[in-house]
């Protein structure tokens, strides 16, 4: 059993100085702790693997494809693999859970 707490998360995110810490790695799956500033940008591509966002944190808008809506705390995000999606108008640091299936291979 592996077991995680977001302090310690947030702790080493910030450490590492990335937006995105991965935290969990099989070969079924990944996970990540990924923070954007208020104002930010997301400058990710769209990925070879299933993804699911948590937002633990925050208010933005989300785009994936045509599709475009608002997301806070609570918000689950299903994307599907070469779906072109980022965050945008992040208008409260944005904390969220990624969850990659397979594990991400970029």
């Amino acid at each position: 059993m592996d077991a995680f707490d977001l302090a310690g998360l947030m702790t080493a995110q910030r450490e590492g100085g990335r937006p995105y810490h991965e935290f969990l790695r099989k070969e079924s799956l990944s996970v990540g702790l990924y923070v954007l500033p208020a104002g930010g940008t997301d400058g990710q591509r769209p990925h070879a693997e299933d993804e699911v966002y948590y937002v633990v944190a925050g208010h933005a808008r989300f785009r994936a494809g045509e599709h475009d809506r608002p997301v806070t705390a609570g918000t689950v995000l299903f994307v599907a693999a070469g779906v072109d999606h980022r965050f945008h108008e992040i208008a409260e640091d944005l904390t969220l859970l990624v969850f990659f299936a397979p594990a991400e291979s970029g």
